[in-house]
C-alpha cells in the first residue's frame, strides 16, 4: 500500500475528474479500491446473506408492535406491501450505487461523489447515529424477552449489568473480524428461525383464516404501526459500508441482496400469520417479546424458551451485523479525509478498533431509551439520510451515465425518478407522524452534524489531528481543497 497523501490531497494516480473509478475495474476479482492485510479473507455470498438479513431483520422480533398498533389484517399488508415500496426500491440503490464504488464508505462516498464531500460527511454522521441507535435497541429487546423468565432483568442493576455484559462480548466478536462475525450470524440465523418453523407447523390444525382479515380503522395507532414496519424493513444500505470486505462484490453483492429480501419478508409472514391465525385476537398483548407467550400457548414452555433463546442469539447477531457496518464506515470515511487518520487504523485482525470502540460506546450511551423512543428517533433520523442517497442516486445516473456500473437498476433515469417517488412519500409520512420530542432531539443532531464538519476542518488546519487520504482509493468525482496546517504535525 503507498502512503496516504496528507491533508486531503488527491493522489498522484487519480482518475481524471469526471471519470468513474477506473481503478475500480482494473483491480483483480476479490479486490476492493482499499487493499487489506493478506490474511483477512474476505466475505463471500453466504455469510453475506446473513448479515444482511441480520442488519435488517434478525427475525420477526420486534413486529409484535404492528399488530398491537393496526391488527392483523394492516399488519400482514405492512409486511407484504411495503418491501415493494421500500425495501426493493432501497436494495436496488445499493447494488448498484454499492457496486459502483466498492468500498467501506459506502452510501457516504455516494453522496459525497454526487453533492461534495461535506454532504458526505453529513450523510456519514446522520446514518452513523441513527445506526448507534439503533444498534441500543438490542440489548433493551434481548432484556424483554428474558425478562418473563428472569424477572431481575427488568430494571435495576442486574439490567445495567446485563447490557454492559453483552455490549462488552458482543464487541469482542467485533473485534476478531467480519469472518468471525459472518459465521455466527450464519449459525445464529439458523438457530433464530428453526422455533418459528416449528411454532407455525404446530398452528397450521388452529388456523383460522378469518382471524387474519380482522380490522378496525377506527382503532389504529398510525406513528407505532408505520415506525414498527419501517424499522423492520430499513438499512438494506448498510451493507455498502463493507463492499470494501466482499469478495468480488459486482457479482456477490447484488445477489445478496436479492436472496435477503426474500429472506427476510418470508422470515416476518410465516410467524405473522401463525401467531394471528391460530390464536384469539388480544391486541393489547401484541407487543414486543409476545412471541414467547405464543409460543407457550401453542406448543408449550418448551417452545417458549427456545423463541426466548432465539430472541437473544438474534439480538445478537443484529448487534454485531449492526456494529460492523458503524464501525467499517467510520474507517472509510477517515480513508477519504473525513475523519482524523486513526478511524482507519486496523487491528491485527484487520478490523477498524477505533471504530468500533466509538460505536459501543455510543450504544451504551443510548440503551437507556424505550423500545418506542429508540424506533422513532432513528427512523426519523434514517429518513433524512435516505432523502440524499436519493438525490445522489438520480444525479449519479444524470451526471456520470457513461460510469462503470457492475450492476444497474434495469430502468431508465425515468424510470428510477417513479421507483423512488412512493418510497419518498413514505419518508414524508413517517417524519409527519413524528412526535415533537422525537423530532427535536432528532434535528438536534442533524445540527451537530452541520457544525461538526466545518469545526473537523478547523482542527485539521491547526494541524491537533492528522487527516488522510487513502491513495489507493480512486477518484470519486470530488473536489476537496487542501488544508494548508498552522502547525503541521510531526510525521
Amino acid at each position: 500500500m503507498q502512503k496516504p497523501a496528507q491533508n486531503g490531497a488527491p493522489a498522484a494516480n487519480a482518475a481524471p475528474m469526471g471519470e468513474c473509478s477506473p481503478e475500480y475495474r482494473s483491480l483483480p476479482v476479490g479486490e476492493s479500491a482499499a487493499s487489506l492485510p493478506a490474511a483477512v479473507p474476505k466475505l463471500s455470498i453466504i455469510p453475506l446473506v446473513f448479515i444482511i438479513f441480520y442488519e435488517v431483520s434478525g427475525g420477526p422480533f420486534g413486529i409484535e408492535d404492528s399488530v398491537g398498533a393496526a391488527g392483523p389484517l394492516l399488519a400482514i399488508a405492512g409486511f407484504l406491501v411495503l418491501p415493494l415500496i421500500w425495501s426493493v426500491p432501497e436494495a436496488l440503490i445499493t447494488a448498484e450505487l454499492g457496486t459502483m464504488f466498492p468500498e467501506n464508505g459506502g452510501y457516504v462516498v455516494w453522496v459525497a461523489s454526487a453533492l461534495g464531500p461535506y454532504w458526505g460527511f453529513q450523510q456519514g454522521w446522520m446514518k452513523w447515529i441513527s445506526g448507534v441507535i439503533d444498534n441500543a435497541l438490542y440489548p433493551v429487546l434481548f432484556l424483554d424477552y428474558l425478562k418473563s423468565a428472569v424477572p431481575a432483568l427488568g430494571g435495576g442493576p442486574p439490567r445495567t449489568f446485563a447490557v454492559l455484559g453483552l455490549t462488552a462480548v458482543l464487541t469482542l466478536l467485533n473485534y476478531r473480524g467480519l469472518t468471525v462475525v459472518g459465521w455466527v450470524a450464519i449459525c445464529l440465523g439458523v438457530f433464530s428461525i428453526l422455533p418459528f418453523f416449528v411454532m407455525g407447523l404446530i398452528s397450521l390444525p388452529k388456523l383460522r383464516p378469518a382471524r387474519w382479515l380482522v380490522v378496525d380503522l377506527h382503532n389504529v395507532d398510525w406513528n407505532l404501526y408505520l415506525n414498527t414496519l419501517f424499522w423492520n424493513l430499513n438499512y438494506w444500505d448498510s451493507i455498502s459500508t463493507l463492499s470494501g470486505e466482499v469478495d468480488n462484490p459486482g457479482k456477490t453483492l447484488p445477489k445478496a441482496l436479492f436472496y435477503a429480501v426474500i429472506f427476510v419478508v418470508v422470515g416476518y409472514l410465516y410467524p405473522l400469520l401463525a401467531g394471528t391465525g391460530a390464536l384469539p385476537l388480544d391486541r393489547g398483548q401484541w407487543s414486543d417479546g409476545y412471541f414467547a407467550d405464543i409460543a407457550k400457548l401453542l406448543g408449550g414452555a418448551w417452545l417458549m424458551w427456545w423463541v426466548q433463546a432465539a430472541a437473544a442469539m438474534s439480538n445478537m447477531g443484529m448487534f454485531v451485523a449492526e456494529m460492523s457496518s458503524d464501525s467499517y464506515q467510520l474507517m472509510g470515511m477517515a480513508e477519504r479525509g473525513m475523519l482524523p487518520a486513526f478511524f482507519a487504523r486496523r487491528s491485527r485482525h484487520g478490523t477498524p478498533l477505533v471504530g468500533i470502540l466509538f460505536s459501543a460506546s455510543g450504544v451504551l450511551l443510548l440503551s437507556s431509551m424505550s423500545f418506542q423512543e429508540i424506533v422513532a428517533a432513528e427512523n426519523f433520523l434514517y429518513c433524512f439520510g435516505m432523502v440524499l442517497e436519493f438525490l445522489a442516486f438520480i444525479l449519479l445516473r444524470v451526471r456520470r451515465t457513461d460510469a462503470l456500473r457492475p450492476y444497474r437498476v434495469p430502468l431508465g433515469t425515468a424510470g428510477c425518478v417513479a421507483m423512488l417517488v412512493p418510497p419518498t412519500a413514505l419518508i414524508v409520512v413517517v417524519l409527519a407522524l413524528s412526535t415533537l420530542k422525537v423530532a427535536l432531539v432528532s434535528l438536534g443532531a442533524v445540527a451537530v452534524g452541520l457544525v461538526l464538519e466545518p469545526g473537523l476542518r478547523f482542527v485539521e488546519k491547526k494541524g491537533w489531528l492528522r487527516f488522510e487520504v487513502n491513495s489507493d482509493l480512486p477518484d470519486i468525482n470530488v473536489t476537496r481543497t487542501p488544508v494548508a496546517t498552522d502547525e503541521p504535525l510531526a510525521p
